[in-house]
């Protein structure tokens, strides 16, 4: 009897770490998150005044090709980092752009439930390290493109871009958990 317990336990965990990912919140609530990210973002872009050129910024798609490669759980570490960093990038002075600040408070809100979300399913809950270029890439565009350019709306309108770009990318990369 306790040899069936085993192999039932047993088989449980192989087909749970096989499968994926068997997480409700990424079933049933990321793509409505993802979506009022993406729509907020793009408010943003209706409301402002501003008209920049299209800077070169260096996307870090290196990192995102070898987190396309990692385990499902890193792949949410990964996305999790990316939105935390995002609010933290946000929560700088933007008082220059020229954003419904009702706007920014509601895109903050929502990554931040898709952070938590996401990191719900996380399921070694200890403390995951940090991707040192993923948050050095997010201090590049703190200190060059913001601080450099004195907080402008220009420099906002450069970060909305590319924050819009990271969202599209960590979409895939979760949605990508979904199709496997």
């Amino acid at each position: 009897m306790l040899s069936r317990v085993l192999l039932v336990c047993l088989s449980l965990s192989l087909y749970s770490s096989a499968s994926s990912l068997s997480c409700r919140w990424v079933d049933h609530k990321f793509r409505q998150h993802s979506r009022n990210s993406l729509d907020l973002i793009d408010t943003m872009a209706h409301n402002s005044t501003n008209t920049t050129e299209d800077a070169e910024v260096n996307f870090p798609n290196d990192l995102y090709k070898q987190a396309s490669k990692a385990s499902a759980e890193d792949k949410l570490s990964f996305t999790v980092q990316i939105l935390e960093e995002m609010v933290a990038l946000f929560e700088e002075d933007h008082s220059n752009a020229s954003w419904e600040e009702n706007t920014v408070d509601q895109f903050l809100m929502v990554v931040t439930q898709q952070a938590n979300g996401l990191h719900s399913c996380i399921k070694s809950l200890g403390q995951k390290k940090k991707n040192k270029k993923l948050h050095m890439h997010f201090k590049r565009l703190s200190r060059h493109v913001l601080e450099q350019m004195g907080h402008s709306a220009e420099s906002w309108e450069l970060i909305r871009k590319e924050m819009k770009t990271h969202l599209m990318r960590a979409d895939q990369l979760v949605l990508s958990l979904l199709t496997n």
